[in-house]
């Protein structure tokens, strides 16, 4: 990875930075594949694409994968009273 060189520091945000790629890989083989994955881990996907994707198309696309997962799932999420309170 080319970490020969570096100081602590830079090669600590080099290392997350390759943990964060690898993650964000992950996430998007997940839901590539939404027919073959949990509702948990395509919510977990979705999660880590909504706050790292590269794109604000890939976040919002993520985003809305979530929506359609907790309508699916109804009364996973806390009831609302009617003041909007949980």
């Amino acid at each position: 990875m080319g970490y020969i060189g570096k100081t602590r520091t830079q090669k600590r945000a080099a290392v997350r930075a390759d943990w964060i790629e690898e993650r964000l890989r992950e996430a998007r083989i997940v839901i590539a594949d939404v027919a073959h994955h949990s509702d948990y881990l395509l919510r977990l996907a979705c999660t880590v694409l909504v706050k790292h994707g590269e794109t604000p198309e890939e976040r919002e696309d993520a985003r809305i994968l979530l929506v359609v997962l907790d309508a699916k799932t109804p009364g996973r999420l806390p009831a609302l009273d009617r003041e909007g309170r949980s």
